[in-house]
């Protein structure tokens, strides 16, 4: 994963809003994930409307420090199959 690269929540990926963030849960493989921030969430609602994953950050004014630990985090969701390139 890098942030030049195009993601978006795979379509077969429900997103459940919870306090703490989300759930996401894959119709295909049945793994359950947890989001653990709303920060997050915003962040992979994003992909799919932005170029890159470093517009994504931008959009939803994720501060340039923190950007590695979403990345990081991103690098697992995509793992997961919870999101894909696109």
């Amino acid at each position: 994963m890098n942030l030049e690269g195009a993601y978006r929540l795979d379509p077969r990926v429900a997103l459940r809003p919870e306090p703490f963030g989300a759930l996401a849960y894959h119709y295909g493989n049945r793994r359950l994930v947890f989001l653990r921030s709303p920060d997050m969430v915003r962040v992979v609602e994003a992909l799919a409307d932005q170029p890159t994953v470093a517009d994504a950050l931008q959009s939803v004014a994720i501060d340039e420090k923190r950007w590695p630990s979403f990345v990081s985090a991103l690098t697992d969701l995509e793992s997961s199959e919870v999101i894909r390139a696109r």
